[in-house]
C-alpha cells in the first residue's frame, strides 16, 4: 500500500512516517518499477505500535531498543513509569512552588528572586527538576547556522564586487579574463555550497517528529 493509505489506517502524518523510517524503525520495502515505497500489513501493524509507545511519551531511542530486542518491553515500560512518576512529582513541587509565591503575595516589582533561587536550588539538589531556561527551540537551533551563512555570504559578496571593480576602473593593468572567471566563479560557488547547507539544516531542524498529542 502506499504512503496515502497508510496515514489514512494508522493516523500517523506521512511527516512521522518518514522521520520513522529515518530513524530506522520502519524499513518498507521499493518498488523496483517506479521506486515508490510499498508498505506492508506488518509495516502498518509496526506503525500502530510505535503510534502507542509515542503517544506513552516513550522515547525513539527506547522504542528501536525494543524493536531490536536489546530491550524488553517490560523493563522499558517499568523504567519510563518511574521517570513519569519523577515528573509528576516535579509538576506537583512547582505548584506548591506557585502556591507559596501566592501565599506570601508576592508582587513582580519588590520580589527577592535571589532569595526563591535559592530555594529552588536547594529543591533540586534534593531531586527537584525545573524548567530549564537554557533550552533551546528550533528557532534558536537555526539562528547560528543563518548568522553564519549571512556573513559567509555577504563577505563572498564582497569578494566577487572587489574584483570587479578593480577590474573596471584599470583597463590597462587588467588580468587575463580565464582568472577573473576563476576568482569570481569560485566565491559564487562557495555562496551557493552555504545556502545548500543552510537549507539542508533547516530541513534537518524542521524535519523532526511532529507533536504526537496534536497531530494524532
Amino acid at each position: 500500500m502506499r504512503i496515502n493509505e497508510v496515514e489514512q489506517r494508522v493516523g500517523i502524518t506521512k511527516k512521522n512516517i518518514r522521520f520513522y523510517e529515518q530513524q530506522g524503525l520502519l524499513k518498507p520495502e521499493r518498488n523496483a518499477q517506479n521506486g515508490y515505497r510499498e508498505y506492508s500489513e506488518e509495516d502498518l501493524l509496526l506503525l500502530q505500535k510505535i503510534k502507542l509507545l509515542r503517544k506513552l511519551s516513550i522515547p525513539i531511542e527506547e522504542i528501536r531498543k525494543i524493536e531490536t530486542g536489546a530491550l524488553t518491553m517490560e523493563d522499558a515500560l517499568r523504567r519510563h513509569r518511574i521517570s513519569l512518576e519523577r515528573e509528576q512529582k516535579n509538576v506537583e513541587e512547582m505548584q506548591l512552588f506557585c502556591q507559596m509565591l501566592i501565599d506570601h503575595e508576592v508582587r513582580f516589582s519588590t520580589m527577592d528572586a535571589l532569595e526563591y533561587l535559592e530555594k529552588m536550588e536547594h529543591m533540586e539538589k534534593e531531586g527537584t527538576r525545573f524548567m530549564n531556561i537554557q533550552a533551546k527551540d528550533r528557532k534558536h537551533k537555526f539562528f547560528a547556522p543563518l548568522v553564519m551563512a549571512v556573513l559567509m555570504v555577504a563577505f563572498m559578496i564582497a569578494i566577487v564586487w572587489t574584483v570587479l571593480w578593480a577590474y573596471a576602473i584599470d583597463p590597462m593593468n587588467r588580468p587575463p579574463m580565464p582568472f577573473m572567471i576563476i576568482v569570481t566563479v569560485i566565491p559564487i560557488v562557495i555562496i551557493i555550497g552555504v545556502l545548500c547547507n543552510l537549507w539542508k539544516r533547516y530541513q534537518e531542524i524542521k524535519g523532526g517528529e511532529e507533536d504526537v498529542a496534536s497531530k494524532y
